[in-house]
């Protein structure tokens, strides 16, 4: 009986040793080994042409200092089809959007976590590519907006987030940041002076183009915890705004 059990273990053992080979050999194949070619960088986002397996292509990620000629790599990206970067004044035929690239192959252990300003690859064991994307550096402005009848200041859609969670509404505010052609859309930062817990600060995407320093109203949907996948991720936001008067 003995016997029996042991070599039942073995034959477990053995098994849940191949699994976990199998494993690791089918997530290494999911990785990307590239030679950075070129190198663009534009307002918190770097372009780079890329030479993977003798195929040429490019990918495009939150601000790092990439070197020509080094070995990266990177893992799944969100393929983007006849892109226009307007900040490039370039269209790209396919572009993947990614939101992590290492020194190393090994994606799923991140050793060190750097800000994109201070990186220097010689040292470093690893890039997270999403920090800066999720917490972007925000400092609150002496705005003052006069209240006007049917806008929802920041305070309140901060304060009430499920009330309005799904809803069109109207917002207000001073544009203190603008990053143009981001996955297809624009994205906006404004502020109204008010301020809920520290929460002063509300995005929009949109297809309008506007400028830091604008006073714009906006009409939008209210969208909660919105994860928009490589660094994009927002506890609220509103989403497919236009201008309105």
């Amino acid at each position: 009986m003995r016997i029996l059990t042991g070599v039942v273990a073995l034959i477990v053992f053995i098994s849940a040793c191949q699994s976990k080979e199998k494993a690791q050999i089918e997530n290494q194949s999911s990785v990307h080994k590239v030679v950075v070619q070129e190198v663009l960088h534009v307002n918190e986002y770097t372009y780079l042409r890329i030479l993977e397996d003798g195929n040429e292509k490019w990918i495009a990620a939150p601000t790092v200092q990439a070197e020509i000629g080094k070995t990266y790599y990177f893992k799944n990206g969100m393929e983007m089809s006849n892109f226009e970067s307007k900040e490039l004044n370039r269209n790209f035929e396919t572009i993947y959007f990614v939101d992590r690239i290492d020194i190393e192959p090994n994606l799923d252990v991140i050793t060190e976590i750097v800000t994109p300003n201070n990186i220097d690859l010689s040292k470093r064991d690893s890039i997270d590519l999403s920090q800066k994307a999720t917490k972007p550096l925000l400092e609150k402005e002496d705005v003052k907006i006069d209240p006007v009848k049917g806008i929802i200041t920041i305070a309140e859609l901060y304060k009430n987030g499920e009330t309005y969670e799904s809803k069109t509404i109207r917002v207000r505010g001073k544009v203190t940041k603008f990053n143009p052609a981001i996955m297809g859309k624009n994205w906006i930062h404004i502020q109204d002076g008010t301020d809920n817990n520290g929460e002063f600060d509300l995005t929009l995407t949109t297809k309008m183009e506007v400028k830091v320093g604008d006073v714009i109203t906006a009409k939008g949907k209210v969208s909660l915890n919105k994860d928009f996948g490589y660094g994009y991720s927002y506890k609220l936001i509103i989403e497919d705004a236009v201008l309105v008067k």
